[in-house]
Order: structure tokens, then sequence, then C-alpha cells
């Protein structure tokens, strides 16, 4: 299966009752082979969070119910589900009837784990904003930029010196790779070793601002980018993505044996 069969980018009819054949998975491999890696040894651990804000069901006696939910995929799971057919997935429980709250997670949980092929998790509500975390704000640099794809990390570069530090920045931008549309991110950039050249990361970042890859895809990008060419002792990358459809991913990689962050939102999403 590639992108361009998935239902992302076409006219998909409303489903009328609950679907699990809606969900489309999409092979990891097809990006990691791209970066040159492996899908069975990457040179990292993660996650796929997925902030979910439009779940909808009937309760045994056809009344309506509203619920919110946050869906986390490991990133060693060997498939990552397409965005628009999860979307399509959740809406086909609008009409479809359900004993109790804890039945609907269930099921998402299971039809997830089959279609992403690893233990997916779901839990009921979204996680509070994030406090700040005192993240250097790499936007606040004051350089020019005249270059926007595809990313370049030529730009990487590290100093001699050895530096522990947080960086962010929100003005990571992609694209669709089937429909072209853009998409918005708030990136954080943890790390220790070789000092890593702030003004050389934003001007990497913004690269990808006409570059075309999935959400999932960008991330594993930049952290292997970075591990390459500034080799950092420990390294992790989490992106934010603002809201699509009633869904926001926010996956983080890291080094092996980092332990994920708290689950949060930005103001953003």
């Amino acid at each position: 299966m590639t992108a361009h069969a998935a239902p992302l980018g076409r006219h998909v009819a409303y489903p009328s009752g609950y679907d699990a054949t809606l969900l489309f998975p999409i092979p990891r491999a097809q990006g990691r082979t791209a970066l040159g890696l492996r899908d069975d040894a990457v040179p990292f651990v993660g996650l796929d969070r997925w902030h979910a804000y439009e779940l909808s069901w009937l309760d045994p006696r056809g009344k309506p119910q509203a619920a919110t939910a946050t869906i986390t995929v490991p990133a060693d799971s060997p498939w990552l589900v397409e965005s628009k057919s999860l979307k399509l997935y959740l809406n086909s429980f609008n009409a479809t009837r359900f004993d109790t709250a804890a039945a609907v997670r269930a099921r998402i949980a299971d039809d997830l784990s089959r279609a992403a092929g690893g233990a997916v998790a779901v839990a009921d509500g979204l996680p509070a904003w994030a406090a700040a975390d005192g993240a250097f704000p790499l936007d606040s640099l004051d350089i020019a930029i005249d270059q926007y794809g595809p990313p370049n990390p030529e730009f990487l570069r590290s100093e001699h010196d050895t530096a522990s530090e947080t960086l962010r920045s929100d003005l990571l931008k992609s694209n669709c790779p089937v429909t072209g549309q853009p998409d918005w991110a708030s990136v954080r950039i943890g790390y220790r070793g070789p000092r890593i050249d702030h003004a050389g990361l934003l001007r990497y970042l913004v690269s990808f601002r006409d570059h075309a890859e999935f959400h999932e895809q960008c991330v594993e990008r930049i952290f292997v980018d970075l591990m390459a060419r500034c080799r950092p002792q420990w390294l992790w990358v989490e992106a934010r993505y603002t809201r699509r459809g009633g869904l926001d991913i926010n996956p983080w990689r890291a080094t092996p044996g980092l332990e994920a962050p708290p689950s949060g939102r930005d103001l953003r999403q």
C-alpha cells in the first residue's frame, strides 16, 4: 500500500456505522529506508501521541455521548496510521451504540493495535496545557534565512564546548506528501554533547518548509540528521503538530534509554 491509495486527498463517504476497515496503515519502513535505516534496527525509541478532540458515540438508549481521548502508538510498531483514515474511523463511532465509554476505548485500542502491529494505548481525556519548560527560543535569533527546502543537514554543526540544553522553535512547517497542504508544529530538542549551533539549527528546521513528508517521518529525519552531524551523547526530538480534523499528533523520538516526556499540549493545540 502507498500513501496515494489512502483516503487522504479524495472524497470519501461519511461512515454510517462503526467500520474498522477505514483505518489505513502505512509501513514505517517507507520513510526509514529514505534515511538509510532498517526498520528493525532504528537508532531511536519513541512514540506517536494523538489527541482526539471529537470523539462521540451513542449510549444503549441512543443518546449521543461526547468525549476526548489520548492515543499512544509505539514507534517500534511496523505501521503508522494515516491521519484522515483515523479521523474517518473515529467518525464511524458517531452512529454506533456502546454500553460504556470503557468499551469505546477498548475497541479503539484493539483496532489500532491491529492496524499498527503494536500495542496501542487509549486513555480518556486530554493532557493539560504544558508548563513552560525553560527551553531556549530559537525563533528569537535575528538571522537571515533564504532556504526553504529540501531539508538541508549541512546547516547543522556543533562547537567544541559541551552543552546540555533544551531548544524550541515554533517555525517547523512541512507539507502533506499527498495533498500538499501545510502541517504546522512546535518542535523541542533536548540533548547533551557538543554544543549545537543555534542559528544553523534554526535554518535547518526552516528548510523543512517546502518539504513533503508525514509528521512522524519529519521527526525521525530531524533526529537522524542531528545524530549524524552533531553527535550528541543523547538526544530527543518532539514535535507538537497543530490540530487537523479534530486530531493532532505529537511524535517523540529519543536515544534508547531515555524516558518519554509527560503528556502535554501547547497553547497552539
